[in-house]
């Protein structure tokens, strides 16, 4: 057969019998011989290292300033709080630091005048209660030796007590706990003057952190942030306005009831449940029903266990009752979205987290709101709750049919 053409030039292109042809160049990225490693993969490794790195330096960086960081977040909102009124002072002419520096000074007026009263009032009971203290262990004692025939003294109590290692070991433990209480006071103190002066450096410098932050967005997302913001003002007034709407009517109950019962300092007592109830999460009900339980004790204890009452039922009426009405109201939002964001507030953030979730998941809401698209409800019973005729048995006509189900399956077997 002659060679074609093809097989001609496949022929000449062929390598002389006997040798083999040279091995192609490797590959970028490989290794001749194929047994060594990958050039990229050191560079891979010191990668992932440099990034497992920066991570946990993240991580070690966000737990250290967790506490700056729920301060200036406290901060924040407690400028939110003010800027309607020192947005309205600026307006009447008074310069925005000054304006700022009036409604933080009147502020603090109140609250220190409020504090110093609260304290003049409990160190005056307390007096009392250890003046009459004697004269209560022995009604006390009497009553015992009445009720289950004993021959209690008090002497006898007193010196067990002041020889009881339960006394000497609660003494201890309080002179070494002194310096434990004063560190947590003082940072406090610290932690109240950290948030004071963000809030005003936030309220004060409003317009310029808006202009800063606006400088860096197009002008479609400087709209945005805008409007996100007066609707963060919006909302957190509504939600102050909704707490000190729960205070007042607090108060007024918890006055009726302390001056029906010859309560002292009832005004002042009332003051301090409504405050503290509503401007202290968690633990604010406690602490607002305590101190009137105390006063009380001093007059009698069975007003005491009257007060404890109250404040039991009051509460349960202001969580389930009160306070989904007035924030749904002030707020805008459902009863049980404004329990659920507290809940879930409290369990990220603990007690911030509880203070500022409705106004937090408010402001979001109204923000999202206004980029959903809603449409037109159809005019149809079933979106009330109502079904229409044909659509199913109602409830008798199902009870009926299974009652003449009954009647002849039992029919049926009394024929066989």
């Amino acid at each position: 057969m002659e060679p074609t053409e093809e097989t001609g030039q496949a022929v000449r292109h062929a390598p002389p019998s006997g040798t083999t042809p040279p091995d192609r160049p490797p590959a970028d990225g490989a290794v001749a011989g194929g047994g060594g490693m990958p050039r990229w993969l050191p560079r891979a490794m010191v990668l992932a290292f440099a990034l497992f790195g920066a991570f946990q330096l993240g991580t070690w960086a966000f737990h250290q300033l967790i506490g700056l960081l729920l301060n200036i977040l406290i901060a924040f909102f407690l400028a939110l709080a003010v800027e309607p009124a020192v947005s309205r002072m600026a307006a009447r002419g008074i310069r925005r630091g000054l304006a700022t520096f009036l409604v933080f000074f009147g502020l603090l007026i109140v609250t220190a005048g409020f504090f110093t009263l609260l304290g003049s009032m409990l160190a005056g009971q307390i007096i009392k209660m250890i003046e009459g203290f004697p004269d209560y262990l022995d009604s006390v004692i009497n009553w015992v030796n009445t009720t289950f025939h004993t021959e209690l003294r008090r002497v006898d109590i007193q010196e067990g007590l002041l020889h009881s290692d339960w006394l000497r070991k609660y003494a201890q433990n309080s002179a070494a706990g002194v310096l434990d209480v004063s560190t947590q006071v003082l940072g406090g103190l610290f932690r109240l003057l950290t948030i004071g002066l963000f809030s005003f450096y936030f309220a004060a410098d409003g317009p310029r952190l808006r202009r800063a932050l606006c400088s860096v967005l197009p002008p479609a997302r400087q709209a945005e942030v805008l409007r996100a913001w007066e609707i963060a003002v919006d909302k957190t007034g509504g939600y102050l306005y909704s707490r000190g709407l729960m205070a007042l009517i607090s108060g007024v109950a918890h006055y009726v009831l302390l001056e029906a019962l010859g309560i002292p300092y009832a005004p002042v007592l009332a003051v301090w449940v409504g405050v503290v109830s509503q401007f202290i999460p968690t633990i604010g009900t406690y602490l607002a029903g305590a101190l009137p339980m105390l006063i009380a004790f001093t007059v009698s204890p069975l007003y005491a266990l009257w007060v404890l009452i109250f404040v039991v039922v009051y509460q349960q009426f202001e969580n389930y009752m009160l306070q989904p009405k007035l924030t749904s109201k002030t707020v805008d939002i459902h009863p049980a979205v404004a329990f659920g964001s507290v809940v879930a507030g409290t369990a990220l953030l603990g007690a911030v987290g509880a203070l500022i979730a409705i106004p937090a998941v408010a402001t979001l809401q109204a923000f999202l709101g206004a980029y959903v698209k809603r449409y037109d409800v159809t005019d149809d019973p079933r979106v009330h709750g109502h079904r229409g005729r044909g659509e199913g048995p109602g409830p008798f006509a199902r009870v009926r049919r299974l009652w003449n189900g009954v009647r002849q399956r039992a029919t049926r077997s009394g024929n066989q």
